[in-house]
């Protein structure tokens, strides 16, 4: 129960990172220099690493397949270190794949926006959603 917990905390601050990240993807446009892909924003879980420092082996993990350690830095946009393990960064659609074969990642998801409903629950009932 406890873990649900902070999996639903994490996936709650997650989200609120990414409409952060949105925004910012938006007004500095969406592709990565010189790859001729667009990227999107992206979760990437990782295992915990063992006696590193979480910050610096996600850049060493996403530097892997950025093409160095400035790449990755540019990349990230987040790095999750308490209820779970991993960063947000900026991927191609190629960046994905490598970054999903690697042994220490355990998925790479997508960014998605999530919509919060600030009516009251009177307004949606008359709407008939309820």
């Amino acid at each position: 129960m406890r873990l649900l917990f902070f999996v639903s905390v994490f996936l709650l601050i997650a989200q609120i990172s990414f409409l952060m990240a949105e925004e910012s993807n938006k007004s500095a446009g969406g592709s990565i220099p010189g790859s001729g892909e667009d990227a999107a924003v992206h979760i990437v879980y990782v295992d915990r690493p063992g006696e590193e420092e979480p910050e610096a082996f996600h850049i060493r993990t996403l530097a892997s397949v950025v093409g160095g350690e400035d790449a990755a830095k540019d990349a990230l946009i987040y790095h999750y270190k308490h209820a779970a393990s991993g960063f947000s960064a900026k991927l191609t659609p190629q960046q994905v794949a490598e970054l999903s074969q690697k042994p220490e990642v355990l998925q790479v998801v997508p960014s998605r926006t999530m919509q919060l409903h600030s009516g009251t629950g009177a307004e949606v009932h008359r709407q008939g959603a309820v």
